[in-house]
């Protein structure tokens, strides 16, 4: 049985969180996490100044299903089947310890795997005291009146042989991004101080709600089915508002697409980073680029776990009928708006909002599908379309075709299939240009409100400050002037 529950699906970051959650709700403040190569027998400690346990608990610890998921939990509580510092252990190695100190009285039971395997007897053996070769590691409970240390060790399946040191580097990289995303609320207000391989885990905000830029909702509760449930949506900002660095943190460990959607949290623990939870019309809503920059937190109890069917990894959530159409409605809004701003780069509006930004193309739909259309409207294409006009011979009639062209022949296809495939918005409105190239093409278009429209130098680089893309550049168009 315990061979069969180590294929559940853990991840070593997964199974690094569910025992982490126990110490949590043992009340521990700090809790430390070493992945030690150990020349090539990787082990890991996990460390932490909770309550500690003595024999008789920790020997009701270290059985399988030692509680019934029906039980009532303290509404602190992060666990529920019972299972998971055991499953989450086997799930990455084959030999377990914890040592435990309650009162000064330090208790040690150990599961080897191998010698349950090996037993002639078929029994359930729950040894005492560490393996000899991990004596010496059970002083880290020193010092310590109360607290717990859990060991993995002989890992076969989070360090497979062959694997080098590098290996073992690189994964513990992987297993701090998903810490800094799972307990990062409890990280941010002093709750839980977490150190990795003696380097402190700093909490990662997926919403950004500090920033400028990033539309939220109200925080407001599910109605009475959601018995508990809070829900807040968040639009995040275009990578055109955000620094570079800003913008790869703010992708998360597994990229943009892939954290869009519900993070679900319960006791401020996030249970799942991503997803539309089976909403959406049919088969439900896919991870999609328009909506990448929707972020949803949803909060529930942990009373509510069988209502939203929260699995033994806590890595999935299904939503209860009751609040499915409110969900739904919430998701539906969060995606429009996220759609809004990946589609106009986060301006759809003008500075202030008090103007519409002048856009270079429109958009038509029919019956017969979406077109695109060079607005005519736009400064720079009127411009053109005047000076056309002044030369006569035809040449409007030239201009036009030249445009119905470009128009006809947009490769949409491509675009879409390039953005999908390299997970990044093409570059447009001059992105990577330098400030030199901005300002030939603006100063184009302004010596010619100017000089030829006639117009005051202060209402032609206001109208610059309407147009697409000059409004993301308002430092250049303010500094232009008839001489430079």
């Amino acid at each position: 049985m315990v061979e069969s529950l180590r294929g559940l699906g853990y991840t070593a970051g997964s199974a690094l969180a569910d025992v982490i959650d126990n110490s949590i709700a043992a009340g521990a403040s700090t809790v430390r996490v070493d992945i030690e190569w150990n020349d090539g027998n990787g082990r890991v400690t996990i460390l932490d100044d909770g309550r500690g346990m003595d024999d008789a608990t920790l020997e009701s610890a270290m059985r399988l299903g030692d509680r019934s998921p029906l039980d009532d939990r303290d509404p602190t509580d992060l666990g529920r089947f019972g299972l998971g510092l055991k499953t989450a252990s086997f799930s990455q190695g084959r030999r377990l310890t914890v040592a435990s100190k309650k009162s000064g009285i330090r208790s040690v039971l150990r599961w080897d795997l191998d010698y349950l395997l090996n037993s002639e007897d078929g029994g359930w053996h729950l040894l005492e005291g560490a393996d000899p070769s991990s004596e010496d590691v059970l002083g880290r409970l020193e010092g310590f009146e109360t607290g717990t240390l859990v060991i993995w060790e002989v890992l076969d399946r989070m360090l497979p042989k062959g694997g080098t040191k590098q290996d073992l580097l690189d994964l513990s990289d992987g297993i701090q991004w998903h810490l800094e995303m799972v307990f990062h609320r409890l990280l941010e207000d002093g709750r839980l101080q977490l150190v990795l391989n003696k380097r402190p885990v700093k909490p990662w905000d997926p919403f950004l709600a500090n920033h400028t830029a990033t539309w939220s909702s109200p925080e407001t509760p599910l109605q009475k089915a959601g018995r508990g449930a809070r829900v807040q949506a968040f639009v995040l900002p275009h990578k055109d508002h955000l620094k570079d660095k800003e913008y790869k943190i703010a992708g998360g460990p597994d990229g943009w697409n892939a954290h869009q959607g519900f993070f679900v949290y319960r006791n401020d623990r996030l249970l799942l980073s991503g997803g539309w939870l089976g909403l959406g019309k049919g088969r439900g809503w896919n991870r999609e680029e328009p909506y990448r920059l929707a972020r949803i937190r949803l909060d529930i109890p942990n009373s509510a776990d069988a209502d939203w069917k929260i699995d033994i990894r806590k890595s999935t959530a299904r939503p209860p009928p009751s609040v499915r159409e409110e969900l739904t409605h919430i998701a539906r809004d969060a995606r429009d708006r996220a759609r809004s701003v990946f589609a106009y780069r986060g301006t759809p509006a003008g500075h202030g909002a008090r103007e519409p930004v002048s856009q270079a193309w429109e958009t038509s739909k029919s019956r017969s599908g979406t077109r695109y259309r060079i607005s005519p409207n736009h400064p720079a294409v009127a411009a053109v379309l005047e000076a056309a006009d002044k030369a006569g011979n035809g040449m409007r009639a030239d201009v036009l075709a030249m445009l119905r062209v470009i128009e006809e022949t947009v490769p949409v296809q491509r675009i879409w299939l390039d953005t999908a495939e390299d997970k990044e918005t093409p570059r447009t409105g001059f992105g990577g240009e330098p400030p030199k190239e901005v300002m030939t093409v603006a100063r184009t278009l302004f010596i010619s409100m100017v000089r030829r429209k006639g117009m005051a130098p202060e209402l032609a680089r206001a109208s610059l400050l309407r147009t697409e893309p000059f409004d993301q550049y308002p430092e250049l168009i303010a500094a232009l002037t008839e001489d430079n």
